[in-house]
């Protein structure tokens, strides 16, 4: 009984199936790879002012869409951070959203 518990968890890992049978590190669906928009665009400035700029990096319910979403990166990111929280302290972007 051992021996065949053995050898079939052995012929799941050559056929490269997880313990549920399902195929591993297969999610499917080609990714491209993010890159910033900042650093490939220098035309693309970051100001706080730019309040249609600044609402396409908040989402739905006012939160900071995170960089591994965006596809910003780290530099970029801190930048637009606290450009999106000064647009919020001057009342150019909502801390949350309205209506719904």
């Amino acid at each position: 009984m051992k021996g065949e518990m053995r050898e079939r968890s052995d012929r799941s890992r050559e056929a490269g199936m997880d313990k549920d049978g399902d195929e591993r590190g297969r999610r499917g669906g080609f990714h491209r790879k993010k890159v910033c928009r900042f650093c490939s665009d220098q035309d693309f400035l970051l100001d706080y002012k730019d309040v249609r700029m600044m609402q396409s990096f908040v989402t739905e319910h006012g939160k900071i869409v995170p960089r591994r979403i965006s596809g910003n990166c780290a530099y970029h990111q801190r930048k637009l951070t606290t450009s999106i929280k000064r647009a919020r302290n001057l009342a150019l972007v909502g801390y949350v959203s309205m209506g719904s």
